[in-house]
């Protein structure tokens, strides 16, 4: 039995400063057959009927009408990241095209740095560090700093 082709997905690149990360591609390989915009560009007849979706990284490749036009078998547009701002929803629909996102993909990174941030400024934590490693000549003249190794009771431990 012959393998079956797998559909065509179609990227930026694969790895610099623009591209899909490299691990990222790999994982995709399993599942699509990579087709860089190059490859697409320089191949656009052979390469427009092969392609049923786009990845779109970091906001690329962009998503136009012209794009959406030169794909006639895309089905699916999948973005890799939180939000869809960047993409023109009504006009990508109104050619069919599904359109995905990974909604709670970072969800917990970002509750993460929100709690670092309420912490470090709960804690003056900035203005803390700039004394720690500033001097004992420099000195901001609004707060003292105890450093008592004994009373943990207004320290935040465990949170």
């Amino acid at each position: 039995m012959a393998k079956e082709e797998l559909p065509g997905v179609l990227i930026l690149d694969i790895g610099g400063t623009q591209g899909v990360l490299e691990n990222l591609a790999a994982l995709l390989k399993k599942h699509f057959h990579l087709v860089t915009m190059k490859q697409f560009l320089e191949n656009k007849e052979e390469m427009r009927k092969k392609i049923q979706s786009v990845f779109v990284f970091e906001c690329r490749p962009t998503i136009d009408r012209e794009l959406l036009e030169s794909l006639p078998n895309l089905k699916v547009i999948g973005n890799s990241g939180v939000g869809v701002d960047h993409l023109d929803l009504k006009m990508i629909s109104s050619f069919g095209v599904k359109v995905t996102n990974t909604p709670h993909a970072v969800a917990d990174p970002t509750a993460d740095i929100g709690m670092a941030l309420m912490l470090a400024s709960a804690r003056r934590l900035v203005e803390g560090n700039v004394l720690n490693f500033s001097g004992s000549s420099y000195s901001f003249g609004i707060f003292h700093f105890y450093y008592d190794s004994d009373d943990l009771s207004k320290s935040i431990f465990g949170m």
